[in-house]
């Protein structure tokens, strides 16, 4: 005889979701470790994080705790961060580390700039003019040359970083 509160195999159930012990625990260690970047985090970065009054205190406790006790405080950022949507937090921390690896980027880009210029030389000066109008074309032929002595006498490479920070220059002038 079946009970009156269970229901027969065979009759549909509602759609429930059942979340398994070991998947509620992962995504709990993924909130705590969303909080020990943000832990990581200057004041001025973490003041411009969608982040709660409490959250953002418990954050900055925890910047100033030590060993045991800034554990204990991690993992209450992670249960602080059970109530609280992640999504915008998490986009904000991925926004962050996309500008260190654009800039990371730019600086690649100048130096291979820089390289052409020592090893073709007006050619890629012309390029850079095309790049960057602004750019002073008497003061990089005099810099390329000075560059491509240092290689040849082997001395250090003052005007190839000179060469390189003149690009930097003209790189932020463009923003």
């Amino acid at each position: 005889m079946a009970r009156k509160n269970q229901k027969a195999p065979w009759e549909e159930e509602d759609d429930i979701i059942w979340v398994s012990k070991t998947e509620m625990k992962n995504d709990m260690i993924a909130l705590q470790k969303i909080g020990e970047e943000l832990v990581e985090l200057k004041q001025a970065v973490l003041e411009k994080f969608p982040l709660s009054e409490e959250l953002f205190d418990a954050i900055k406790d925890a910047q100033r705790f030590k060993n045991e006790a800034k554990r204990r405080q991690l993992q209450y950022i992670g249960k602080l961060m059970r109530n609280i949507d992640p999504e915008p937090i998490q986009a904000a921390l991925d926004k962050l580390r996309n500008k260190h690896s654009q800039a990371t980027a730019v600086l690649h880009k100048l130096e291979t700039l820089r390289d052409k210029i020592i090893e073709e030389g007006d050619p890629a000066i012309e390029e850079v003019l095309e790049l960057y109008p602004t750019a002073d074309r008497q003061r990089l032929r005099q810099l390329a040359r000075q560059a491509k002595k240092e290689q040849q006498s082997s001395k250090p490479p003052k005007a190839s970083r000179e060469i390189f920070q003149t690009l930097k220059d003209l790189e932020t002038e463009e923003f």
